[in-house]
Protein backbone atom coordinates (compact mmCIF):
# COMPACT_ATOMS: atom_id res chain seq x y z
CA UNK A 1 0.00 0.00 0.00
CA UNK A 2 0.97 3.59 -0.66
CA UNK A 3 1.54 5.37 2.40
CA UNK A 4 -1.23 7.81 1.64
CA UNK A 5 -3.01 8.68 4.74
CA UNK A 6 -6.08 10.73 2.99
CA UNK A 7 -7.04 10.05 -0.10
CA UNK A 8 -10.24 11.29 -1.78
CA UNK A 9 -12.10 9.11 -4.14
CA UNK A 10 -14.80 10.92 -6.21
CA UNK A 11 -16.57 8.69 -8.78
CA UNK A 12 -20.29 9.89 -11.29
CA UNK A 13 -22.20 10.07 -14.14
CA UNK A 14 -20.73 12.01 -16.55
CA UNK A 15 -21.41 15.76 -16.29
CA UNK A 16 -22.65 15.34 -12.61
CA UNK A 17 -19.67 17.75 -11.38
CA UNK A 18 -16.71 15.64 -10.06
CA UNK A 19 -13.89 17.42 -11.80
CA UNK A 20 -15.71 20.92 -9.91
CA UNK A 21 -15.98 19.14 -6.51
CA UNK A 22 -12.26 17.78 -6.63
CA UNK A 23 -11.18 21.58 -7.45
CA UNK A 24 -12.63 22.65 -4.42
CA UNK A 25 -11.37 20.17 -2.04
CA UNK A 26 -7.51 20.76 -3.44
CA UNK A 27 -7.97 24.00 -3.12
CA UNK A 28 -9.46 23.41 0.17
CA UNK A 29 -6.76 20.29 1.33
CA UNK A 30 -3.84 21.34 -0.32
CA UNK A 31 -4.54 18.71 -2.59
CA UNK A 32 -3.61 16.67 -5.97
CA UNK A 33 -6.39 16.23 -8.06
CA UNK A 34 -5.41 12.51 -9.84
CA UNK A 35 -7.18 11.67 -12.96
CA UNK A 36 -9.35 8.11 -12.87
CA UNK A 37 -10.99 9.14 -16.72
CA UNK A 38 -10.19 6.97 -19.11
CA UNK A 39 -10.71 8.69 -21.96
CA UNK A 40 -8.97 12.18 -20.34
CA UNK A 41 -5.70 10.71 -20.24
CA UNK A 42 -5.17 11.44 -24.28
CA UNK A 43 -3.65 14.85 -24.87
CA UNK A 44 -6.11 14.88 -28.43
CA UNK A 45 -8.55 15.46 -26.52
CA UNK A 46 -8.40 18.00 -24.49
CA UNK A 47 -11.96 19.20 -25.26
CA UNK A 48 -14.22 16.47 -26.65
CA UNK A 49 -13.97 14.43 -22.90
CA UNK A 50 -14.12 17.94 -20.83
CA UNK A 51 -10.74 17.73 -19.25
CA UNK A 52 -10.06 20.71 -16.79
CA UNK A 53 -9.02 23.84 -18.51
CA UNK A 54 -5.61 25.53 -18.68
CA UNK A 55 -6.38 27.85 -16.12
CA UNK A 56 -8.03 25.24 -13.47
CA UNK A 57 -4.60 23.15 -13.97
CA UNK A 58 -3.14 25.97 -12.92
CA UNK A 59 -4.79 26.92 -9.43
CA UNK A 60 -3.65 23.26 -8.04
CA UNK A 61 -1.45 20.41 -9.28
CA UNK A 62 -3.52 18.13 -11.52
CA UNK A 63 -1.52 14.50 -12.51
CA UNK A 64 -2.23 12.45 -15.43
CA UNK A 65 -4.56 14.06 -17.52
CA UNK A 66 -3.10 14.16 -21.49
CA UNK A 67 -0.11 12.71 -20.91
CA UNK A 68 -0.59 9.73 -23.24
CA UNK A 69 -0.80 10.05 -27.33
CA UNK A 70 -4.22 9.25 -28.80
CA UNK A 71 -2.11 6.47 -31.40
CA UNK A 72 -1.53 4.58 -27.91
CA UNK A 73 -3.99 1.87 -26.26
CA UNK A 74 -3.70 2.71 -22.74
CA UNK A 75 -4.70 0.02 -20.36
CA UNK A 76 -5.83 -0.25 -17.01
CA UNK A 77 -3.07 -1.88 -15.87
CA UNK A 78 -0.58 1.12 -17.27
CA UNK A 79 -2.91 3.31 -15.07
CA UNK A 80 -1.97 1.28 -11.93
CA UNK A 81 1.78 1.96 -12.47
CA UNK A 82 1.15 5.57 -13.46
CA UNK A 83 -0.87 5.96 -9.59
CA UNK A 84 1.82 4.14 -7.94
CA UNK A 85 4.29 6.98 -9.14
CA UNK A 86 1.85 9.76 -8.45
CA UNK A 87 1.24 8.04 -4.80
CA UNK A 88 4.59 8.19 -4.58
CA UNK A 89 5.38 11.69 -5.10
CA UNK A 90 2.26 12.88 -3.19
CA UNK A 91 3.17 11.15 -0.41
CA UNK A 92 6.53 13.13 -0.32
CA UNK A 93 5.36 16.37 -0.60
CA UNK A 94 2.57 15.85 2.27
CA UNK A 95 -0.50 16.70 0.29
CA UNK A 96 -3.95 14.69 -0.20
CA UNK A 97 -4.61 12.87 -3.43
CA UNK A 98 -7.94 13.52 -4.82
CA UNK A 99 -9.03 11.26 -7.36
CA UNK A 100 -11.54 12.26 -9.77
CA UNK A 101 -13.06 10.36 -12.82
CA UNK A 102 -15.91 8.31 -14.30
CA UNK A 103 -14.19 5.00 -14.69
CA UNK A 104 -14.88 1.98 -12.72
CA UNK A 105 -12.70 -0.08 -13.74
CA UNK A 106 -9.70 1.87 -12.35
CA UNK A 107 -11.40 2.93 -9.35
CA UNK A 108 -11.87 -1.20 -8.81
CA UNK A 109 -8.33 -1.40 -9.25
CA UNK A 110 -7.17 1.18 -7.13
CA UNK A 111 -9.01 0.11 -4.44
CA UNK A 112 -9.09 -4.04 -5.06
CA UNK A 113 -5.84 -4.74 -7.30
CA UNK A 114 -5.62 -5.43 -11.11
CA UNK A 115 -5.22 -9.06 -12.20
CA UNK A 116 -1.49 -9.98 -13.56
CA UNK A 117 -2.93 -10.72 -17.14
CA UNK A 118 0.06 -11.55 -19.54
CA UNK A 119 0.13 -9.70 -22.60
CA UNK A 120 -1.69 -10.71 -25.06
CA UNK A 121 0.02 -11.50 -28.71
CA UNK A 122 -0.87 -9.61 -31.49
CA UNK A 123 -1.87 -12.48 -33.62
CA UNK A 124 -4.34 -13.13 -31.17
CA UNK A 125 -5.44 -9.82 -30.62
CA UNK A 126 -6.42 -9.17 -34.05
CA UNK A 127 -8.05 -12.17 -34.87
CA UNK A 128 -10.62 -11.48 -32.09
CA UNK A 129 -10.89 -7.43 -32.87
CA UNK A 130 -11.49 -8.65 -36.90
CA UNK A 131 -14.35 -10.84 -35.94
CA UNK A 132 -15.69 -8.24 -33.90
CA UNK A 133 -15.62 -5.94 -36.81
CA UNK A 134 -17.25 -8.93 -39.48
CA UNK A 135 -19.55 -10.84 -37.38
CA UNK A 136 -20.12 -8.18 -34.58
CA UNK A 137 -20.31 -9.33 -30.78
CA UNK A 138 -22.77 -12.09 -30.57
CA UNK A 139 -20.32 -15.10 -32.15
CA UNK A 140 -17.95 -13.85 -29.62
CA UNK A 141 -19.92 -13.71 -26.67
CA UNK A 142 -21.06 -17.31 -27.84
CA UNK A 143 -17.60 -18.46 -27.73
CA UNK A 144 -16.67 -16.78 -24.49
CA UNK A 145 -19.98 -18.45 -22.58
CA UNK A 146 -18.49 -22.08 -23.80
CA UNK A 147 -14.82 -21.06 -22.74
CA UNK A 148 -15.23 -19.01 -19.65
CA UNK A 149 -19.21 -18.70 -18.57
CA UNK A 150 -18.08 -17.28 -15.14
CA UNK A 151 -16.99 -14.25 -16.30
CA UNK A 152 -19.61 -14.36 -19.69
CA UNK A 153 -22.46 -14.37 -16.84
CA UNK A 154 -20.71 -10.83 -15.18
CA UNK A 155 -20.99 -9.18 -18.79
CA UNK A 156 -23.99 -7.90 -20.50
CA UNK A 157 -24.09 -9.71 -23.66
CA UNK A 158 -23.50 -6.37 -26.00
CA UNK A 159 -20.15 -5.19 -24.10
CA UNK A 160 -17.88 -5.40 -26.92
CA UNK A 161 -14.82 -4.18 -25.32
CA UNK A 162 -14.89 -6.24 -22.12
CA UNK A 163 -16.05 -9.81 -24.23
CA UNK A 164 -13.47 -9.63 -26.77
CA UNK A 165 -10.68 -8.69 -23.77
CA UNK A 166 -11.94 -11.39 -21.84
CA UNK A 167 -12.09 -14.08 -24.70
CA UNK A 168 -8.41 -12.91 -26.25
CA UNK A 169 -7.46 -13.66 -22.43
CA UNK A 170 -8.73 -17.12 -22.63
CA UNK A 171 -7.55 -17.67 -26.06
CA UNK A 172 -4.14 -16.37 -25.12
CA UNK A 173 -3.46 -18.10 -22.25
CA UNK A 174 -5.94 -20.72 -21.42
CA UNK A 175 -7.16 -19.46 -17.86
CA UNK A 176 -10.21 -17.78 -17.51
CA UNK A 177 -10.21 -14.03 -16.66
CA UNK A 178 -12.11 -14.55 -13.38
CA UNK A 179 -8.42 -16.84 -12.46
CA UNK A 180 -5.86 -13.87 -13.27
CA UNK A 181 -8.35 -11.79 -10.78
CA UNK A 182 -7.61 -14.44 -8.14
CA UNK A 183 -4.15 -13.84 -8.89
CA UNK A 184 -3.55 -10.24 -9.24
CA UNK A 185 -1.52 -7.05 -8.04
CA UNK A 186 -2.42 -5.90 -4.83
CA UNK A 187 -4.45 -2.28 -4.24
CA UNK A 188 -3.03 0.97 -4.30
CA UNK A 189 -5.04 2.43 -1.81
CA UNK A 190 -6.71 1.09 1.39
CA UNK A 191 -10.61 1.27 -0.05
CA UNK A 192 -11.52 1.32 4.13
CA UNK A 193 -9.15 4.21 4.83
CA UNK A 194 -10.16 6.84 1.97
CA UNK A 195 -12.88 9.17 1.91
CA UNK A 196 -14.96 7.81 -0.98
CA UNK A 197 -18.43 9.76 -2.65
CA UNK A 198 -20.37 8.73 -5.92
CA UNK A 199 -21.97 11.43 -6.88
CA UNK A 200 -25.66 11.58 -8.38
CA UNK A 201 -27.69 14.07 -10.28
CA UNK A 202 -31.61 14.03 -11.05
CA UNK A 203 -31.99 12.03 -14.31
CA UNK A 204 -33.32 15.45 -15.76
CA UNK A 205 -31.11 17.92 -14.94
CA UNK A 206 -28.41 15.49 -15.66
CA UNK A 207 -29.66 15.56 -19.23
CA UNK A 208 -29.40 19.17 -19.34
CA UNK A 209 -26.42 19.11 -18.23
CA UNK A 210 -24.95 16.46 -20.82
CA UNK A 211 -26.73 18.67 -23.75
CA UNK A 212 -25.55 21.98 -22.25
CA UNK A 213 -22.09 20.43 -22.06
CA UNK A 214 -21.92 19.03 -25.35
CA UNK A 215 -22.80 22.63 -26.90
CA UNK A 216 -19.88 24.03 -24.87
CA UNK A 217 -17.41 21.61 -26.36
CA UNK A 218 -18.59 22.87 -29.52
CA UNK A 219 -18.41 26.44 -29.27
CA UNK A 220 -14.85 25.63 -27.15
CA UNK A 221 -13.27 23.99 -30.60
CA UNK A 222 -14.52 20.05 -30.18
CA UNK A 223 -14.85 19.75 -34.34
CA UNK A 224 -11.60 21.36 -34.78
CA UNK A 225 -10.18 18.80 -32.22
CA UNK A 226 -11.95 15.91 -33.88
CA UNK A 227 -10.78 17.07 -37.37
CA UNK A 228 -6.97 17.21 -35.98
CA UNK A 229 -7.33 13.63 -34.57
CA UNK A 230 -9.17 12.38 -38.35
CA UNK A 231 -5.81 13.57 -40.30
CA UNK A 232 -3.72 11.15 -38.15
CA UNK A 233 -5.04 8.60 -39.85
CA UNK A 234 -5.54 6.72 -36.50
CA UNK A 235 -6.58 2.70 -35.99
CA UNK A 236 -11.12 3.64 -35.58
CA UNK A 237 -10.84 0.56 -32.60
CA UNK A 238 -7.66 2.57 -30.57
CA UNK A 239 -10.07 3.61 -27.31
CA UNK A 240 -9.70 7.66 -28.22
CA UNK A 241 -11.31 7.44 -31.42
CA UNK A 242 -14.10 5.48 -29.49
CA UNK A 243 -14.23 8.73 -27.18
CA UNK A 244 -18.11 9.87 -26.78
CA UNK A 245 -18.54 12.28 -29.28
CA UNK A 246 -15.66 11.46 -31.65
CA UNK A 247 -17.34 9.00 -33.94
CA UNK A 248 -20.18 11.01 -34.61
CA UNK A 249 -18.11 14.09 -35.40
CA UNK A 250 -15.63 12.33 -37.84
CA UNK A 251 -19.26 10.95 -39.24
CA UNK A 252 -20.41 14.60 -39.82
CA UNK A 253 -16.76 15.72 -41.41
CA UNK A 254 -17.07 12.98 -43.45
CA UNK A 255 -20.38 13.74 -44.74
CA UNK A 256 -22.68 11.28 -43.38
CA UNK A 257 -24.15 13.30 -41.12
CA UNK A 258 -25.58 16.97 -40.33
CA UNK A 259 -23.42 18.47 -37.14
CA UNK A 260 -27.03 18.63 -35.64
CA UNK A 261 -27.65 15.14 -36.42
CA UNK A 262 -23.92 14.21 -34.95
CA UNK A 263 -24.29 16.18 -31.78
CA UNK A 264 -27.86 14.19 -30.96
CA UNK A 265 -26.34 11.00 -31.75
CA UNK A 266 -23.18 11.92 -28.91
CA UNK A 267 -25.39 13.14 -26.86
CA UNK A 268 -27.45 9.79 -26.83
CA UNK A 269 -24.28 7.51 -26.67
CA UNK A 270 -23.13 10.00 -23.41
CA UNK A 271 -26.92 9.68 -21.70
CA UNK A 272 -26.89 5.74 -22.34
CA UNK A 273 -23.10 6.05 -20.81
CA UNK A 274 -24.63 7.81 -17.82
CA UNK A 275 -27.27 5.31 -17.26
CA UNK A 276 -24.05 2.39 -17.27
CA UNK A 277 -22.00 3.81 -14.80
CA UNK A 278 -24.94 4.18 -12.29
CA UNK A 279 -25.80 0.89 -12.78
CA UNK A 280 -22.18 -0.24 -12.99
CA UNK A 281 -20.98 1.84 -9.46
CA UNK A 282 -24.30 0.02 -7.70
CA UNK A 283 -23.38 -3.30 -8.52
CA UNK A 284 -19.81 -3.16 -8.16
CA UNK A 285 -19.17 -0.87 -5.83
CA UNK A 286 -22.33 -0.92 -3.16
CA UNK A 287 -20.23 0.41 -0.07
CA UNK A 288 -19.58 4.03 -1.53
CA UNK A 289 -22.02 6.98 -0.21
CA UNK A 290 -24.22 8.14 -3.35
CA UNK A 291 -25.05 11.24 -2.80
CA UNK A 292 -26.35 14.65 -4.95
CA UNK A 293 -23.53 16.40 -6.47
CA UNK A 294 -24.24 19.67 -4.23
CA UNK A 295 -24.07 17.51 -0.86
CA UNK A 296 -20.52 15.59 -2.49
CA UNK A 297 -18.45 18.15 -0.23
CA UNK A 298 -19.99 17.48 2.89
CA UNK A 299 -20.38 13.90 2.46
CA UNK A 300 -16.33 14.26 2.33
CA UNK A 301 -15.46 15.98 4.89
CA UNK A 302 -17.48 13.90 7.06
CA UNK A 303 -15.76 10.95 6.04
CA UNK A 304 -12.87 12.38 6.49
CA UNK A 305 -13.68 13.78 9.84
CA UNK A 306 -15.08 9.92 10.85
CA UNK A 307 -11.30 9.03 9.51
CA UNK A 308 -9.34 11.08 11.97
CA UNK A 309 -11.30 12.32 14.62
CA UNK A 310 -9.91 15.68 15.65
CA UNK A 311 -7.32 16.32 12.75
CA UNK A 312 -7.77 18.73 10.21
CA UNK A 313 -5.81 19.23 7.39
CA UNK A 314 -4.54 22.71 6.71
CA UNK A 315 -4.79 24.06 3.29
CA UNK A 316 -1.60 24.22 1.26
CA UNK A 317 -0.41 26.52 -1.52
CA UNK A 318 -1.24 24.67 -4.82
Amino acid sequence: MSDVKRAVLIAGPTASGKSALALRLAEKLGGVVVNADSMQVYRDLRVITARPSAEEEARVPHRLYGHVDAAENYSTGRWCRDVAEVLDDVARQGRVAIFVGGTGLYFKALTGGLAAVPPIPADIRADVRGRLASDGVAPLYAELLARDPKTAHRLMPNDRSRISRALEVVLATGRSLSDWHREGLPPLIDGAGAAKVFLTCERTELVRRIEARFAAMLAAGALDEVRALGRRHLDPTLPAMKAHGVPWLVRHLGGELSLDEAAAGAIMDTRRYAKRQVTWFRNQMPDWPAVPAEEGEIEIERQLTALAPGQTIPAQPA
